[in-house]
């Protein structure tokens, strides 16, 4: 009897599943953005759709993050809270603090 076809058949469809699970895309990273000294920090990124975004304030006075198309929101954030919203779709997202108007910053969401 020969045993090694059926092993090598078995070989094949475990080597077209490892193909077919590297095509699948990578989740894409989450990013950071710090609230520090009134400003946004980066003010301006790049990222794909489906990115995970998080604000932390490290001022000791609360401050927002709204967007200007209303697509998120946060509530004021003490020292050291966060607020975290995932962009599921590509375009521009401005955004700013709602307490001080003149933190601004801006989100690109590539597809």
């Amino acid at each position: 009897m020969n045993f090694l076809f059926p092993r090598r058949a078995a070989a094949g469809v475990a080597l077209a599943l490892l193909v077919g699970l590297g095509a699948a895309q990578a989740a894409p990273q989450p990013v950071t953005i710090k609230i520090d000294n009134f400003t946004f920090s980066p003010a301006e990124i790049t990222v794909p759709v489906g990115t995970t975004v998080t604000w932390t304030n490290g001022d000791d006075i609360p401050h927002t993050v709204v967007a200007t198309d209303k697509s998120f929101r946060s509530k004021a954030l003490d020292t050291g809270d966060s607020f975290t919203t995932t962009l599921a779709k590509p375009g521009t997202v401005q955004y700013f603090c709602s307490l001080h108007p003149h933190m601004t910053g801006r989100i690109t969401v590539t597809p």
